[in-house]
């Protein structure tokens, strides 16, 4: 069976303007943020989805609404808004300055940055290493976060309305779609920058695996 799920990032959020970590938190959409939704709606306005999906924050379900409301298809799914596919939760870090949270969780080891954890220690230590910082250790750790976001795409492949062939839509969050270019990219995309609000990704299943066709609106080769 192929499916290919089509990963938009929401529109930005006040959240991502001010340079503040959003997990389970959120922050309205801007109207640079609405703008993005309509643009990939336009992009894909010529698909006809078997199913759309998003996290159950409003910033992904006003992005899929808005995406929705641009498609010409005749076949309208019904949005299906799921917790495990929520953003990384960040714990006492939501809401705080990405910087000065990935400054926290890199300092025990000498590192400032998330790009220098990424390089030393790979993108899994982002979370584990945000969860020891974090005063709560509420924040997931990398196994946490992968059993609910396993759990979701289990539940989009046990979807009768979903079979080979299938197109599904999927408003995902910044750092998803880099744990998911760390699984499935083949070393092949850059793990440093998010990708866009509002850029589409196409990211492939066939046969019990998965492979990123593109990324960020570039291919992948």
């Amino acid at each position: 069976m192929k499916i290919t799920f089509y990963l938009i990032r929401h529109g930005q959020t006040y959240f991502n303007r001010y340079n503040k970590l959003q997990g389970w938190s959120n922050s309205p959409l801007t109207e640079n943020g609405i703008s993005d939704a309509k643009k990939a709606g336009r992009k894909l306005r010529e698909i006809s989805f078997d199913a759309a999906y998003s996290s159950d924050t409003t910033r992904a379900i006003q992005t899929a609404d808005l995406i929705l409301a641009e498609n010409s298809s005749d076949k309208q799914p019904e949005l299906l808004s799921l917790p495990n596919f929520r953003e990384e939760f960040y714990g006492s870090y939501e809401g705080t300055n990405m910087d000065a949270a990935w400054l926290a969780a890199g300092a025990p080891y000498g590192l400032k940055t998330y790009a220098e954890i990424v390089d030393d220690f790979g993108l899994p230590s982002t979370k584990d290493f945000l969860k020891a910082a974090d005063p709560w250790h509420d924040a997931e750790n990398n196994d946490e976060y992968w059993a609910r976001l396993d759990e979701g795409f289990e539940k989009i492949l046990a979807n009768p309305k979903i079979g080979d062939q299938s197109q599904v839509l999927l408003i995902s969050h910044g750092n998803t779609l880099l744990s998911l270019a760390d699984r499935y990219g083949q070393d092949k995309i850059g793990l440093h920058t998010r990708p866009s609000n509002g850029s589409v990704s196409k990211l492939q299943y066939e046969n019990g695996h998965y492979r990123f066709l593109t990324f960020n609106d570039q291919a992948v080769d």
